[in-house]
């Protein structure tokens, strides 16, 4: 149910000006998701939304530069993901690597320790395998990501 909220959460906000959360509750209301302010606070944290003025000035739902950046490297250089323990393993394009890492690396994802990038290969060392679980979770799912 949370992935589901999530898609539908970008997928508005992608698709029109939403400015506050009252007004993200409505529209998944109108799509047939109830949700809380808490839950849809946590939501807008955990996919890293920040609130920034738009062409027209009005402050409104969207990714911070950096992580839409390496959402589109995602999209475009990373073949596959998976973890061993606590150190996750990025397979990418003949050389994506670098630039792929540069861009996980500018987010500052919570419980990376290093990375280290080759040609087509990334080595993330986190802190536990939960969060060596979590966060290729979290890539995979930016593997299929469309701005």
């Amino acid at each position: 149910m949370k992935n589901q909220r999530h898609e539908l959460i970008l997928e508005i906000i992608n698709s029109q000006p939403v400015s506050t959360q009252e007004m993200l509750i409505e529209l998944l209301a109108k799509r047939g998701v109830r949700t809380t302010q808490a839950t849809l606070s946590r939501d807008i944290q955990q996919l890293s939304l920040v609130k920034q003025r738009d062409t027209d000035g009005n402050y409104r739902y969207t990714f911070p530069t950096a992580v839409v950046e390496e959402k589109n490297f995602f999209a475009e250089s990373v073949l596959s993901v998976d973890y061993a323990m606590n150190t996750i393993v990025i397979k990418c394009r003949a050389g994506m690597a670098q630039g792929t890492c540069a861009a996980i690396d500018s987010v500052n994802h919570e419980g990376v320790v290093g990375t280290i990038a080759g040609d087509d290969t990334i080595f993330i060392l986190v802190r536990s395998e939960a969060d060596a679980k979590k966060l290729s979770r979290k890539f995979r799912s930016e593997l299929f990501y469309r701005r």
